[in-house]
């Protein structure tokens, strides 16, 4: 069984799954860049209950439906979370071994800032992708 693990830069959050993500996605939305402070947001999705959070992560919620998690006391940003529907997104540069990482698609493509290239050959979608 694949394990996933991975924490915040000081060490004060810590987090595993030992299950297989329900997807491995690329988002470009603007949302998604001030939030990451980054191009895009690369992100491993998970049931809320396959991961085990230790260490105190603040939140803050970004759209109604959605709470981004990060450090406490150094600020990484780790998770996007829908208690709605019970999942949990995971940073892939949070993980101890961010090479997991295997991407399935981008989406939000519309909002991509211009000097990223996507020759990935992974689909791709200029709003949400398909349900």
């Amino acid at each position: 069984m694949t394990k996933f693990q991975g924490g915040c830069l000081c060490g004060a959050v810590r987090y595993h799954a030992e299950v297989a993500p329900i997807n491995e996605r690329v988002c470009h939305c603007r949302r998604c860049q001030k939030a990451i402070g980054a191009a895009f947001n690369a992100r491993l999705l998970f049931r809320i209950d396959d991961v085990t959070v230790e260490g105190e992560v603040a939140t803050v919620n970004s759209s109604p439906d959605l709470k981004r998690g990060f450090c406490a006391a150094c600020g990484t940003t780790m998770f996007s979370r829908r208690d709605s529907r019970g999942i949990i997104g995971v940073t892939s540069g949070s993980l101890d071994d961010p090479s997991q990482f295997n991407p399935d698609m981008h989406f939000w493509t519309a909002s991509k800032q211009p000097w990223v290239r996507l020759d990935d050959g992974l689909p791709q979608y200029e709003g949400a992708p398909p349900a």
